[in-house]
Parts: structure tokens; C-alpha cells; sequence
């Protein structure tokens, strides 16, 4: 009360059924395009087996034959098979950690991270939950996972990295708000997959490099479906300004119908700024 799963059922169908469902319709649909079309966030071009794999409704086993199977009866699916046999592979990884570190979920795999200054801003860690930030990739991610229980792995590391590396706030806590939101939560994946952005993680992501929300969008949602789907204040502004709206002309955004500061926020930290108050990402040029 209120019911905030209720939207939950056009996106999910569980049960054994539902996971056989899945993995046919992806094998049929997604396979042959998965190596490139996984990151792109405005394609359904996922398995959507992952809550499946969580809750045991279907095996990592399973999976990996029927995959195998479809390469052996149509080659051309190889190159797909093998990238989405390879990310089956970190699920694997991520439960091996688990169980040689049980402290992964709340504890720093690299010790040395454990001096690290955390920001407490509790205003900005509630915008990024309610997708709010001002940065439209991050703000869709953040609602295509309160309303389906479930974000796209792309926008999942730009949401992770901008609340880690622009907003300073510990890894910790959106490690928690996914295991509350995500369908899919699953504790060794949750706890790795934020280490790994936080740098802090087994073979994890430098802590220096850091998602640039306007160059992740533009490369990875370039016709902004993404955006227009889970912020539809902006769905009527142009391509060239849909991921960082703040550099529109007053006439573009009122053509648009947006407010900046109104019907959209404006970014609460700015990219830069948020580069130079930490030195070590202020050192680094590795925007991504």
C-alpha cells in the first residue's frame, strides 16, 4: 500500500514456464544481434533470464545447452552464443567470490579502499533513487527499475558510477537499494557487480574511470528511445539535446515543453565539478 510491484507483471512471467518462455523467445529473437545489441538501452535485446537464474527457476545448465544447441543448428549465432555464454560466466565468478569472501556485500574486497571519504547527502542519494538527477540516462534507469523491478545492464553502470564517482556516495547504499528494487538480486552478482564499479572489487573497474552519463547516453541510446520511454517529460526534445538537456537554447526546451528546474530538474552536480573535487578522478582523462 501502495502496491509499487503493480507494474511488475507485464515485464515478468515466473515460474519454470516463464523461464523456458524467456530463453526461447531470446534464442529466436536477441541471440544472433546479443554481442553488439546487449548495450544498447533503447532495444529489447536482453535474455531477461536473470530472475529466472536467481530463483532457481531454471539452471545456468539449462541455459548453457540450449544455447550451445542453437549455435550447432545455425553458425551464425556464434558470435552472439559465445558473449552471452562468456557474461553467464561473471554470474559464476561472482557466486565464487561469494563463497571464498561471505563479507563481499558489505565489505571492501580491496582493503585499502576501506580509508576511502564517503560524502553523506542524503538529499542526493533520494534524487537518484527517484530518478531525479538531472542526467536523463541515469533518471531513466533509475525509474525503468521502480516501476519493472528490473534496469538494463548498461544504465545499471552509469547509475552505479554517477551515484559512486559524481555524488561520493558510498557503494554500499545503492548496493542496497538494488537488493530491495531489482527482481533479479542477486546477492553475490549485486555485491560484485557494485564493487567492480567501485573499483574496490576482484578484477574491478579502476576507481579513476568514470561513466560519463551524456557520452554513455549519446553512444549506447543515441536516438534517445531510452530516455523517451522512462522520462517522458522529455520525449519531445530533439536528439542532439535529449541527453543533456541544460545546453538547450530557452526556445528548443519551451518547444519541448520543458521547465528546467520544473518539469525536469536541472543536473544536480555538474560533470566536471564533480571530476575536480575528487583528484582521483580529476587526474585521469578517461571518460567513458
Amino acid at each position: 500500500r501502495p502496491n509499487w510491484a503493480s507494474g511488475f507483471a507485464a515485464r515478468w512471467s515466473p515460474g519454470e514456464a516463464g523461464a523456458l518462455e524467456a530463453l526461447g523467445a531470446f534464442i529466436d529473437e536477441c541471440l544472433k544481434a546479443y554481442a553488439d545489441g546487449r548495450d544498447l538501452m533503447g532495444e529489447d535485446a536482453t535474455s531477461h533470464l536473470s530472475p529466472h537464474l536467481h530463483f532457481g527457476e531454471i539452471s545456468p545448465v539449462q541455459v548453457r545447452r540450449a544455447i550451445e544447441t542453437a549455435v550447432l543448428q545455425e553458425p551464425s549465432l556464434q558470435r552472439g552464443g559465445d558473449k552471452f555464454l562468456a557474461e553467464l560466466g561473471w554470474r559464476d565468478f561472482s557466486a565464487n567470490l561469494l563463497f571464498n569472501w561471505p563479507t563481499l556485500p558489505e565489505a571492501n574486497w580491496r582493503e585499502e579502499f576501506d580509508a576511502f571519504a564517503w560524502r553523506d547527502d542524503d538529499a542526493a542519494f533520494a534524487a537518484w533513487t527517484k530518478g531525479q538527477t538531472g542526467y536523463p540516462v541515469v533518471d531513466a534507469g533509475m525509474r525503468e527499475l521502480w516501476a519493472t523491478g528490473y534496469m538494463h545492464n548498461r544504465a545499471r553502470m552509469i547509475a552505479a558510477s554517477f551515484l559512486i564517482k559524481h555524488l561520493l556516495i558510498d557503494w554500499r547504499r545503492g548496493e542496497d537499494w538494488f537488493w530491495d528494487t531489482l527482481a533479479d538480486a542477486d546477492l553475490a552478482n549485486n555485491a560484485a557487480s557494485w564493487q567492480w564499479v567501485a573499483g574496490s572489487g576482484a578484477d574491478a573497474s579502476p576507481y579513476f574511470r568514470i561513466f560519463n552519463p551524456v557520452t554513455q547516453g549519446e553512444r549506447y541510446d543515441s536516438d534517445g528511445a531510452y530516455v523517451r520511454r522512462w522520462v517522458p517529460e522529455l520525449a519531445q526534445l530533439d536528439d542532439a539535446f535529449i541527453h543533456q538537456p541544460w545546453t538547450a537554447g530557452a526556445d528548443v526546451l519551451a518547444k519541448a515543453g520543458v521547465t528546467l528546474g520544473e518539469t525536469y530538474p536541472s543536473p544536480i552536480v555538474d560533470h566536471a565539478a564533480a571530476r575536480a573535487r575528487d583528484p582521483r578522478l580529476a587526474t585521469d582523462k578517461s571518460d567513458r
